[in-house]
This record gives C-alpha cells, sequence and structure tokens, in this order.
C-alpha cells in the first residue's frame, strides 16, 4: 500500500509506503518512551522526570538548609522550563520521592500530607511543601563543574542535564520500575552501606566475580523491611540481571492477659497497601478459608504499624501465619529485570556490570572536575601573576594608568610596557586601592603560592589513575559514612540452600570410631595444647570391650561415608558428628544415619569435597565381599547424599560386604582368604560399573568352608608399604608386597601364610608402613596395641612369628591398623603408662591373658 502526500511547496504528490511510515514512526516512538520516559539511566538510577525535578529544585535554589517551598511552584517551574508533560506527572514523581515506603533513601523533604501505607492520596500539591534532601544534593554536586553534558529543553531556549554527577549509586539503592513499548524494568532497592563495599570491592580487584560481590552486597533491601524467603532468585538475578524474589511480612505472636494467642503483623512486603490486606484477611477468615482466625483490626499509630490477628482458643499460630503467607499478599513475588539505559540503549544488566558502570562513571566525573577546576585554578594563578608584576613596579603603573586618557588606552599601555595579557591588564585596572598595601600583598603571594600547588596537584590526579580511584573510594567512603544505615530486610534462607559450610567454621577435628560403633569428633587444638597421646592415649576411653579402630583427622568440611555390610552407602558432614571430650566414648553411629538394626558399619571412606568435579571424577570406590566378589564404582556416583542411604553394590545371600577402598584408578589390588592364600592383580582389570551393579569374581573361594577377610589397594608408587598377614592364633608377618606376583583376577591366588593347626585360620590382611601401629583384639575381650616396626618381615610361606601369646581357648577376633601418620598432625607426644588404663593393655602374663611377643623365629613352610 502507498499513500499519496502533497507537498505544499511545489504541488508534487510524493509516493510513500505506508507500512514503512507506520514502522518508522512506531520505533520512533517507541524509543521516545524508551530513552525519554519509561527506563532510568544506568549512571544516576533517574527517569527523565526525577532528574528535572531534582535539577528544577536546585536551580531553584530549594536545597535541605533553606525553606520549604510549595509543591505547586516547584511543579510550575519543571513544567514550564523543563517537562511539559502535565502537572500531575511531575507533582506524583515529587510525592513519590518524598514517600518514605516508596524510596529506600528519600530524595524530597515533605511537609504536609504525601499519603500512607493505607493507599490514601496526598493533599493537593498547593497544599504541600517541600526542599531537597541532602543525599539528593550529593546527587547534584559538582554539576556546575561541567561534570556532565548539557542539552537543549523542549523549546531550545534553556539547558538541562542528561544526568546528573551522582555520587550516590541511586540506580541500585533506589531501584526502578517502569513498563516502556516493548520491554519494562524492575530494579529492586537495596543498602547503601552495602552497595558501596561492593563498589570498593570492585574498584580494588576488577576481576572480582559476582558470587565474591555477594558477600558485599547480600540482596535487596526494602525500606517496608520485611523477610526475604529463599535465596536462589536473588541470587540468580544477580548473576543475569532476571530472577524473583519472594518477600514476606513480619509477624509477631502475642499473648494476651487472657491467654489467648495473637499475630501482630508489624512489617509489610515492598508496595503493599496495608488496608487492602486488613480487608483481605478479614474476608478470608468470613470465607472460612483460614479458620483459625476470630478478629482482624488495624492498631497502627505514629509509633509503627500494627495489624493485629486475634486467633481462636484452638488455632495453631504457626498453621494461621502458613495460611496467611499462602492466601493473602502477606507473601508476594516481584520480579527482578534490571534493565536500564547504557549510553542511550536498553541493556539487561547483572551486579557487577551495574557497579562497573557506576564507577566508570565517577571516574568521569572526577576527570572532567579535575580539568575544570585546573583550568579555574590556571586561570586564577594568570592573574595573580598579573597582580604581582603589577605590585613590583607599582609606581610605574600608576603614572602609566594616570598618564592614560582611557582605560583602553591605559590596558594598551600596560600590555605593552610590562607584556602582560589582556586579562591580566583588564584585572589590574579593576583592582581595588586597598590590596596595594604591605600586607595585601604578601596575601597575594600566599594566595599565588597556593594555587600553584593546587595546581601541580590537580594535574598530578589527571596523569595518575591510581590516584583518581583513591578520590572515588574517599567520596564513596563520605557518602557511607554520612548516608549509609543497617539492613530493614530480613534474609532467610530455605532449608534446600542452607549451605552450613559457611556458618561453621573449618578447622582440623580428630574423628575416632570405636570398634562397637561409637563415634566423636575432637577438635585438634585440644590435643596439641595438652601435648597428649601417643599410644593408648589419642582415642580416648571406652568400654572395657571396645577399643577406638579408626582414628584420623578431617577438616570440619569434609563429607564422611560410611559403607555397610549389606552394600549400603550413607552419608554423614563431620560437622554433622557430635563433639566430645577426649575422654568420651562419644555417640552411636547408628544414632546419626538411618541405619537399620540388622545391619553394620564395615568401612569409612572421608572425602574432602564431594562437589569438586575433578577429583570425583577421576577416583574411584573399590568394594569387596566375603564370597570374593569385587567392584569398581566411579566416585561422582556417591556424590549426590541421600537421607535413606544408597546401594552401594548388590550382594547376594549368605554374601556381605567387607572393605571399602577410595583408589585413584591405578592402584594394585590384593585380597586374601582365610585359608592362607592371596591375589594380586592391577585395578585396571576391574571395569568400573554403576552402583546397583553386583560386581566380578576377585578371588576363588571354596564358599562352604572359606571367605575372604580383607582386602587392601596399593599405590604403584609406593615402596613404603608392605604387606601383613594376621592369623587366628597370633602368629603374623610383614612381607614385601613384590613377593606376590601379579595374575589375573579371579584366580586362586598365592600362598601367603602357612596356615597350621599352631597358626589357626588366616584373620586379616593389611598394608602398613613402620610408622603404623597395630590394634589387636581377642575373642575374650582383651586388646592390645603394638608397633608395625616391632613385627619383622619374612618370607611369603612362612607362619611367621607370634605377635601375642593366647589361651588355647582364646583366638584373635580382629586386627586393626593406626595410622601413625595421623597421629603426627597432632603434633602430640606419648605419655607412658596411658595406654594400659586407656586400653585393657595387660602385660603381666597370668593365664587368659594376651601378651605381644616378637621374638620366635619363622618356621618355614611344610
Amino acid at each position: 500500500m502507498s499513500e499519496n502526500t502533497e507537498n505544499p511547496q511545489d504541488g508534487k504528490i510524493i509516493q510513500i509506503n505506508i507500512e514503512e511510515q507506520m514502522k518508522t514512526a512506531y520505533i520512533d516512538y517507541s524509543m521516545s518512551v524508551i530513552v525519554g520516559r519509561a527506563l532510568p539511566d544506568v549512571r544516576d538510577g533517574l527517569k527523565p522526570v526525577h532528574r528535572r525535578v531534582l535539577f528544577g529544585m536546585n536551580e531553584l535554589g530549594n536545597n535541605s538548609n533553606k525553606p520549604y517551598k510549595k509543591s505547586a511552584r516547584i511543579v510550575g517551574e519543571v513544567m514550564g522550563k523543563f517537562h511539559p508533560h502535565g502537572d500531575s506527572s511531575i507533582y506524583d514523581t515529587i510525592v513519590r520521592m518524598a514517600q518514605p515506603w516508596s524510596l529506600r533513601y528519600m530524595l524530597v523533604d515533605g511537609q504536609g500530607n504525601f499519603g500512607s501505607v493505607d493507599g490514601d492520596m496526598p493533599a493537593a500539591m498547593r497544599y504541600t511543601e517541600i526542599r531537597l534532601q541532602k543525599m539528593a544534593e550529593a546527587m547534584l554536586e559538582d554539576i556546575d563543574k561541567e561534570t556532565v553534558d548539557f542539552s537543549l529543553n523542549f523549546d531550545d531556549t534553556l539547558e538541562e542535564p542528561t544526568v546528573l554527577p551522582t555520587r550516590i549509586p541511586n540506580l541500585l539503592i533506589n531501584g526502578a520500575s517502569g513498563i516502556a513499548v516493548g520491554m519494562a524494568t524492575n530494579i529492586m532497592p537495596h543498602n547503601l552501606t552495602e552497595v558501596i563495599e561492593g563498589l570498593i570491592a570492585y574498584i580494588d580487584n576488577r576481576e572480582i566475580t559476582i558470587e565474591e560481590l555477594i558477600k558485599y552486597v547480600k540482596a535487596p533491601d526494602f525500606p517496608t523491611g520485611g523477610i526475604i524467603y529463599g535465596y536462589e532468585g536473588v541470587k540468580q538475578g544477580f548473576e543475569t540481571g532476571r530472577g524473583r524474589v519472594v518477600v514476606r511480612g513480619k509477624i509477631n505472636v502475642e499473648t494476651s492477659k487472657a491467654g489467648r494467642e495473637r499475630l501482630v503483623i508489624y512489617e509489610l512486603p515492598y508496595q503493599i497497601n496495608k488496608a487492602a490486606l486488613h480487608q483481605k484477611i478479614a474476608q478470608l477468615a468470613d470465607d472460612k478459608i483460614i479458620e483459625g482466625i476470630s478478629e482482624a483490626r488495624d492498631e497502627s499509630d505514629r509509633d509503627g504499624m500494627r495489624l493485629v490477628i486475634d486467633l481462636k482458643r484452638e488455632a495453631i499460630a504457626n498453621v494461621v501465619i502458613n495460611q496467611l503467607y499462602k492466601y493473602s499478599e502477606l507473601q508476594t513475588s516481584y520480579g527482578i529485570n534490571n534493565v536500564a539505559l547504557v549510553k542511550g540503549r536498553p541493556r539487561v544488566l547483572n551486579l557487577k556490570e551495574m557497579l562497573a558502570e557506576f564507577v566508570d562513571f565517577r571516574h568521569e566525573v572526577v576527570v572532567r572536575r579535575t580539568r575544570f577546576e585546573l583550568r579555574k585554578a590556571e586561570e586564577k594563578a594568570h592573574i595573580l601573576q598579573g597582580y604581582l608584576i603589577a605590585l613590583d613596579h607599582l609606581d610605574e603603573v600608576i603614572a602609566l594608568i594616570r598618564a592614560s586618557r582611557t582605560p583602553d588606552e591605559a590596558k594598551d599601555g600596560l600590555m605593552s610596557r610590562f607584556e602582560l595579557s589582556e586579562i591580566q591588564s583588564k584585572a589590574i585596572l579593576e583592582l581595588r586601592l586597598q590590596r596595594l598595601t604591605g600586607m595585601e600583598r604578601d596575601k597575594i603571594k600566599e594566595e599565588y603560592d597556593e594555587v600553584m600547588k593546587l595546581i601541580a596537584y590537580l594535574k598530578e590526579v589527571l596523569s595518575d589513575e591510581g590516584l583518581r580511584f583513591k578520590i572515588i573510594k574517599d567520596e564513596l567512603e563520605d557518602v557511607k559514612k554520612r548516608f549509609g544505615d543497617e539492613r530493614k530486610t530480613e534474609i532467610q534462607y530455605l532449608a534446600s540452600e542452607m549451605r552450613m559450610e559457611d556458618i561453621i567454621a573449618e578447622e582440623d577435628v580428630v574423628i575416632t570410631i570405636s570398634h562397637l560403633g561409637y563415634i566423636k569428633r575432637t577438635s585438634a587444638y585440644d590435643y596439641r595444647q595438652q601435648k597428649r597421646g601417643g599410644r593408648g592415649a589419642l582415642g580416648g576411653k571406652t568400654r572395657e570391650e571396645d577399643y577406638i579402630e579408626h582414628l584420623f583427622v578431617a577438616s570440619t568440611h569434609h563429607t564422611m561415608l560410611f559403607f555397610t555390610e549389606k552394600g549400603r552407602c550413607y552419608w554423614l558432614k563431620v560437622y554433622e558428628i557430635p563433639e566430645g571430650e577426649k575422654s568420651g566414648k562419644g555417640r552411636a553411629i547408628q544414632n546419626l544415619i538411618n541405619l537399620p538394626t540388622d545391619d553394620k558399619i564395615r568401612a569409612i571412606i572421608d572425602i574432602k569435597d564431594l562437589n569438586d568435579k575433578d577429583f570425583i571424577s577421576s577416583h574411584y570406590i573399590v568394594l569387596c565381599t566375603a564370597n570374593g566378589i569385587i567392584k569398581k564404582t566411579l566416585l561422582e556416583d556417591f556424590s549426590r547424599p541421600r537421607q535413606n542411604g544408597v546401594n552401594a553394590i548388590t550382594v547376594n545371600e549368605g554374601d556381605q560386604l567387607l572393605e571399602a577402598k577410595l583408589t585413584n584408578g591405578n592402584s594394585e589390588i590384593m585380597m586374601a582368604i582365610k585359608s592362607g592364600r592371596a591375589i594380586r592383580f592391577p585395578e585396571n582389570t576391574v571395569r568400573d560399573t554403576g552402583r546397583g551393579a553386583i560386581g566380578v569374581r576377585g578371588i576363588e573361594v571354596d564358599n562352604d568352608k572359606d571367605e575372604v577377610v580383607g582386602m587392601i589397594c596399593v599405590n604403584k608408587e609406593d615402596a613404603t608399604r608392605t604387606v601383613l598377614v594376621v592369623s587366628e592364633k597370633g602368629f603374623g608377618k610383614r612381607t614385601d608386597i613384590e613377593e606376590y606376583r601379579i595374575t589375573n583376577r579371579g584366580g586362586k591366588g598365592v600362598k601367603t601364610i602357612n596356615i597350621t593347626e599352631k597358626t589357626g585360620s588366616l584373620i586379616a590382611i593389611l598394608d602398613v608402613t613402620e610408622k603404623d601401629d597395630l590394634m589387636i583384639t581377642c575373642k575374650s575381650g582383651i586388646t592390645i596395641r603394638m608397633a608395625v616396626a616391632d613385627i619383622r618381615e619374612a618370607g611369603r610361606a612362612t607362619q611367621g612369628v607370634r605377635l601375642i601369646r593366647l589361651d588355647d581357648t582364646d583366638e584373635i577376633a580382629a586386627v586393626a591398623r593406626l595410622d601413625e601418620q595421623e597421629e603426627e598432625k597432632l603434633d602430640v607426644e606419648g605419655i607412658e603408662g596411658e595406654e594400659s588404663e586407656q586400653l585393657g593393655d595387660n602385660s603381666s602374663e597370668e593365664p587368659g591373658t594376651a601378651t605381644a611377643e616378637a621374638s620366635e623365629d619363622e618356621t618355614p613352610a611344610e
């Protein structure tokens, strides 16, 4: 389609495509709305109408230290000079800037009726009076120093600023909302102190991440207070510029003199009308949607908000509170949409970008202000220099002026005689006679010296970027000192968002787990401070038949993985383990995790960080069962904790999980069985499978009379470890791992100890170093602790040496390794004489008592 348009100048008709014409016209209109009405500028956070009101008030001298002026006068001034869009839009803007419940930091100081939080209308502009707040003056500071660009007003008769040279990060602290054409903005208000700390952190480190900035700028901060319920949407808004924040009102539960409970709402979500909320609550009670309410009334006064809800006798306060949050505006959500004008174009901005734009703008203002001040200082120095020249030749100057017929002749004479500029000559001619006295001459000299110092400083500022940013930081600190305040809005994290690691300090603690399943943590500092420990003293007192089976140092932020004999895996954070005294026995593990009564913990693994993607994707959990099954699963499969645990391996009937080890995928695995055989094979021969898999055969076992007694995973590079085997009757030995040849997985293995009637069956296989200790438990309940270094090395096919002397009726029940390296981390020294008391170690050789003995020679295999 086209339209015929007649040109009145030449009578010709121009063909115009109406589609293109409409498109162009609508784009022009939309850009006019976007730039000139609805969206704030990223630099001063103001829309044109706000900027014009503040500038107009400043031009009228309507400052905070001057008397109030009628609002109507300001409206007329702004409308007549800068904003020809009607008086109501200007007055509505003024009113909102003067309402403490609308702006987090008010910019207009109002006197009179400016409405209420109940939605009451403000008085007409002819009745109210206003002046600038001190904060608004800080936004206008330096406007007369060529810090910002000015443009012509609507009729080209006056100039107005395109942006204010603000020291206040107004976009973030007061937020903005507006609907343009094809886009909208909704920026939440924030706390000034937090924003300035964020700005300073950004200036100090331009590479700072949003995650780090959130430690300073924590969340929106609304003028009406309330509670931010849930943090994920807030964080998303900071990171992307778009998010959702849920805000709740604050409620107290009070008890009346008659013993009845009542709810008192004393803070509302942002922009919620109190009268409308009161009416809504009454309606919910009448409609029986909330049945626990007997009456709702508004007791608010000048001391504060107080919306009281009386409850029925049978009502439960928490239930009614949750229903109020669900059915009324007492819980409201706000969409974060950080759209602002950047260099005249609309952009969605995250937190860092908003801070960066403000810092860049402040830098530009400081540079322009310094250039202006430098120019003025140089002009002043130029005139003072002329004064000094004139004063040095005072008689000659006076004679020249007296001899001149006109001021112009005198000016020309001064310029030619003393080589002065026209400006200097004019200044000398306008000099008052009193300045010719000796004292005044000294003042001029001092003034000149001061101005030259100022010029040198201003030039230094222009040449040194670091100094400019120091000025910006100092000015921000000053703003924080003058206007900063505490947060009004609380932040309440949801249970799913709560990170206990952020609350609990990271420190090393000693974890002890006893044979009977008692666990506790103790501060490592306690051990260092008291210089206690050594053999038998570290674990603390336990029951007579119990002993410390596991002892290690871990951070409070680490995660423990517990594996049970039925093949389940449970998680427990170290900080969740109850803290106990060194002499206490701790808490039963069954009280901390959902462990069935017919199941038992078999293995524990300490993981530093389950969120470390590189670590969990490069490490494995190797599991072994009594029937010789072995299984390898990626640690990543165990990185998502569940309260009721997960299946780590499917254990067949008649079988049970024995061991779980953490490996890097390059270890060598050894498994030993009761009949005295052991097998050694590379870990990479076991392919990794999912958690629910059964596994593969690791060693051949005669299920009727034999079973696996243990598994070890030894790093190929670790040459310090030897293989320790112990038999039922108290014989044992250490053997170099290289004596066990590498075979295929699933074979019968080779002899690891010579089993005879004298030695009894194999009971344990461990990988040890000479720094480790052994804890040996007998079926009679007696325990003994000995150093691995006291056990000599022997050949693979020998029966070993006698480790302890047993009664004919007694046998070894279990052998555990105590990692001496962990004890060394505690910097402790052993205390002789304590281990007997702590561990029930009897050194006498009475009947029924085990004694250490590692002197009997090896007996060769038959």
